[in-house]
């Protein structure tokens, strides 16, 4: 079941929805990074309870910038031609904050995975940002799912 969280989000708020031609790919990288936030953490809280510390430790392992730029290098001969499109804004944007605990370049690839998420997020493609996960956690022998 197919299921469109931005769209039910907007007629929940009487917000109108706009073109996705008109978000900067920042834009879509921040919302992005809140999707695969949230992915993670289902994932991992759905697997049964487990304390909140242990939680937390796991979800950072997969939602740090190294991990997911090793995923979008992986996917990267999957990707369609508008999300490659955007995968390339996404890196090739820059960004106002820096990289904590990440080199520049893992930082740029993790922000154009997160905008090819933001994209498909935006647009309700569910379905295609879970097959996507699920490909990087597995190309990346991430022990979640």
């Amino acid at each position: 079941m197919a299921v469109d969280l931005n769209s039910y989000f907007n007629e929940q708020f009487g917000i109108e929805q706009k073109d996705i031609r008109t978000y900067s790919p920042l834009t879509l990288a921040y919302i992005g990074d809140a999707v695969f936030d949230i992915i993670i953490r289902s994932i991992l809280v759905n697997k049964g309870n487990t304390p909140v510390n242990k939680l937390h430790q796991r979800a950072s392992q997969v939602v740090k910038a190294q991990t997911q730029a090793a995923m979008v290098l992986a996917l990267m001969d999957q990707l369609t031609e508008a999300e490659s499109d955007w995968y390339r804004r996404g890196r090739n944007s820059k960004p106002h904050t820096k990289a904590k605990n990440a080199s520049k370049m893992d930082y740029l690839e993790a922000t154009g995975f997160e905008a090819v998420l933001g994209y498909l997020y935006l647009t309700g493609d569910m379905d295609r940002i879970c097959e996507l996960v699920t490909r990087g956690v597995e190309a990346v022998e991430l022990d979640i799912l």
